[in-house]
């Protein structure tokens, strides 16, 4: 049973599993938190519910889940309201320009920004529409090829002043980045402390910056002892997704 026909014939079975596969994550969060002497309450926990049908995303944020993610702003489109939502939906996959309009409607925040261009943009979407998106900051802190954001903290940076300075409908919410895709735990660790010492200097100037999104199902609790604020997690939550 694929998971679109499992939603039909048994929604209260995916309720349970989802909300017991959060309670089960919870436990996690708080055990990698007190290695790292911070407080669970500090994590925030997103479901990303890229290809799950809509029923799953509800199914989530009735378990408690207050923050959704998404990769794809068409998929976004078709599964989402803009207004009077119970949760919060972020982008966390690469931005399209020609998508920029339907982003700066739907989401609340885009964490997968990792050019200038991109965020004038969306800058530009977001004033006509007088709405305020938040936006963080993504840095390839593995530096595989593979992998999209800023190179080096340095470019970051500069890149964070610029938008502060011409962006006045983005906010600069955070930095964010995906661990480095390794079996080695201290290459990963080491990839999520880049993130960590970027998102230090970032605050100094910009207070308000104070997302660290970084940790997905596989590597969650060695990013929450290195700092992690926000996970964001897809399988650990929902279940498998369906093949491709």
């Amino acid at each position: 049973m694929g998971v679109v026909d499992l939603e039909i014939a048994e929604p209260k079975r995916v309720r349970q599993m989802i909300r017991a596969n959060y309670d089960a994550v919870l436990e996690r969060v708080v055990r990698a938190a007190g290695r790292a002497g911070r407080s669970a309450d500090a994590v925030r926990v997103m479901a990303v519910t890229k290809s799950f049908p809509h029923s799953r995303a509800q199914a989530a944020v009735a378990a408690g889940i207050n923050i959704l993610g998404e990769n794809r702003v068409q998929e976004a489109v078709s599964k989402h309201v803009a207004d009077a939502r119970p949760y919060e939906l972020h982008l966390v996959g690469h931005l399209q320009r020609n998508k920029a309009k339907d982003a700066a409607r739907l989401f609340d925040a885009v964490q997968s920004i990792d050019a200038v261009h991109t965020a004038a943009v969306l800058e530009r979407r977001c004033a006509v529409l007088d709405r305020t998106v938040a936006v963080l900051l993504e840095l390839n802190a593995s530096g595989e090829q593979t992998k999209a954001g800023f190179p080096t903290e340095a470019e970051l940076l500069a890149a964070a002043a610029t938008i502060a300075a011409s962006c006045p409908h983005l906010p600069i919410g955070g930095v964010m980045t995906i661990g480095a895709h390794s079996d080695d735990e201290n290459v990963v660790r080491k990839s999520f402390a880049r993130l960590r010492v970027v998102h230090e200097q970032l605050l100094r100037d910009y207070p308000g910056a104070g997302v660290l999104s970084m940790g997905m199902s596989q590597d969650f609790e060695i990013a929450i002892e290195e700092g992690a604020t926000l996970i964001r997690l897809g399988t650990a939550l929902l279940g498998p997704r369906s093949a491709p």
